[in-house]
């Protein structure tokens, strides 16, 4: 029992973390236009990501039960199994944060726990769902495991938030160039308000949702494993079992509220970094080009999250902020800074996995030499 609260505990403090990056760049280019403080830009983030949160529960669902096989890990050891996934993923969390890179918090869970997983089920592979085709006549999107909610979607995601930032920033510039730019700042001004709203929104539809599928996860090996048959009646609700065949696992409402305040109190304490290097350093934003890139931003994670994909929001951003900055000139962009962010993207995936393996073997170790 106390194992399993433990992994609730690292779920929620990864969580935390999570706030640092991810809800942070979601409110990143709001406040380096000036047209919000970072206090009334973590409110605003906070409500919405909330409400983010609580519509759907497919990339949750995807966390929980579509990308690591249970029947390869044995059920008194999936919390310990968790709990390295999720210390490997705030390492890389608190290591990019302090070097105010903007990773992937959502690659950094999934690194870990594949990791983690492998590792549990003593080098077993097949732990992994890598691929599960989609059924006769559906597109490939359609399928489960790693390959379609996770590689694919990594690749083709940071691709459409340029393109579309792109798309959209150019057709501004056509649509705008003879008005005078006191009135497109106060004009997008205000509707870059209603931008950063759908922005947090779409967030919380797809990053808020990483920890309520791993709490989801270590509830129904706790289940399993019987450890929770001697709860009190008021704890029953902790009780979860395997979603039915062919069905996804349903995520409880008090799980959804739980994640989506913790992540909001991390980015209250600790966004300011990840801010900077979005708001202000990776290109000059005015409140237009933040209107387009929290547009194209939130357009891209609001359908990965309708099918389920784990995708980053930091990836998704950051690389509509870097079509935005395209559609001026190639130069607007600061290179430097771009070629960091990229190689973070590049190390996270392997470097958490490396370190969830690791981990588990430790405590295997551990176990035995106790």
């Amino acid at each position: 029992m106390l194992l399993l609260f433990t992994v609730i505990l690292v779920a929620l403090i990864f969580n935390y973390t999570n706030g640092f990056h991810d809800t942070a760049n979601a409110i990143a280019t709001v406040v380096g236009t000036k047209v919000l403080t970072p206090r009334q830009a973590i409110i605003l983030a906070t409500i919405t990501n909330l409400l983010g949160a609580m519509v759907g529960a497919a990339v949750a669902k995807t966390i929980a039960s579509g990308l690591v096989d249970a029947n390869f890990i044995a059920p008194d050891f999936a919390s310990e199994m968790l709990v390295c996934a999720l210390l490997a993923a705030i390492t890389w969390n608190l290591l990019t944060w302090y070097f105010g890179l903007p990773s992937s918090s959502s690659h950094a869970l999934i690194g870990g726990l594949v990791g983690a997983a492998i590792a549990a089920a003593h080098d077993n592979w097949h732990a992994i769902i890598w691929y599960k085709l989609p059924e006769a006549g559906k597109h490939w999107w359609m399928g489960s495991g790693v390959l379609y909610k996770v590689v694919i979607p990594m690749m083709i995601s940071p691709v459409l938030g340029f393109l579309l930032a792109f798309i959209l920033m150019t057709f501004l510039y056509v649509m705008l160039h003879k008005v005078r730019p006191q009135k497109v700042a106060r004009v997008f001004g205000r509707l870059q308000l209603v931008s950063s709203a759908y922005m947090g929104f779409s967030h919380g539809t797809n990053d808020a949702q990483k920890s309520m599928g791993i709490i989801a996860l270590a509830l129904v090996a706790a289940t399993k494993a019987g450890t929770l048959d001697g709860l009190p009646g008021w704890l029953g609700f902790l009780k979860t079992s395997d979603p039915l065949p062919g069905k996804a696992m349903e995520i409880a409402l008090w799980i959804k509220i739980l994640c989506s305040l913790t992540m909001a109190a991390g980015t209250a304490s600790g966004g300011w970094r990840i801010i900077k290097t979005l708001g202000h350093k990776l290109v000059k934003l005015q409140p237009v080009h933040g209107f387009a890139a929290e547009t194209a931003g939130a357009t891209v994670l609001l359908g990965t999250a309708a099918m389920g994909m784990p995708v980053s929001t930091t990836h998704v951003i950051t690389s509509a902020i870097m079509g935005v900055g395209a559609s001026k000139r190639l130069s607007a962009l600061k290179w430097p800074v771009v070629k960091r962010i990229l190689w973070a993207w590049v190390l996270t995936l392997p470097a958490c996995a490396g370190l969830g393996y690791v981990l588990v073997c430790l405590v295997r170790l551990a176990f035995t030499a106790g």
